[in-house]
């Protein structure tokens, strides 16, 4: 019985927060739910099927070293994409590269994907097995991403050296 109750609470917290969602970004028009209500639907069938994986529990000490590691590497890559594009003597090599993932499949990967994508002059292209493509700038961005992918195992407690 406890299974039916913690699956009807998911569900009902989710359908809650879809409706709330919708509200919020549109402003509670009442015209909105005609495309609302099946949306909402829609998402509720998706997050019904989609695939569960086990939380995975962030580590506070690995949070506090990625906040501010994260917020001086977007600092520091905007910067250089900013004296790149006023300054055309710097080197621009825009690139595909193969990074391999050292990091398993599930939260801490997708994390780090979008962390890619987040930081400037990389963005995540694909993702095949474990091989994630990388669009950059110039090569030299390989060791920043491996330094990303060790702070995001950091984060969620992985050790990337028995990988």
């Amino acid at each position: 019985m406890a299974v039916r109750t913690s699956t009807w609470s998911r569900f009902f917290l989710r359908l809650g927060g879809c409706l709330f969602l919708w509200w919020v970004l549109t402003g509670g028009s009442p015209s909105s739910w005609i495309i609302g209500v099946p949306t909402i639907a829609l998402a509720l069938w998706f997050m019904g099927t989609a695939p569960q994986t086990p939380p995975r529990y962030l580590s506070f000490v690995g949070l506090i070293h990625f906040i501010p590691y994260f917020l001086l590497q977007s600092v520091r890559g905007g910067i250089d994409v900013a004296r790149r594009a006023y300054s055309p003597a710097l080197p621009l090599d825009p690139q595909i590269i193969d990074f391999p993932l050292k990091l398993p499949v599930g939260h801490a990967q997708i994390f780090f994907i979008n962390s890619v994508s987040l930081l400037p002059g990389t963005l995540s292209a694909d993702l095949n097995g474990t091989t994630l493509k990388v669009h950059v700038l110039d090569r030299q961005v390989d060791p920043r991403l491996n330094q990303l992918e060790s702070q995001v195992a950091r984060l969620f407690k992985y050790d990337l050296r028995s990988h």
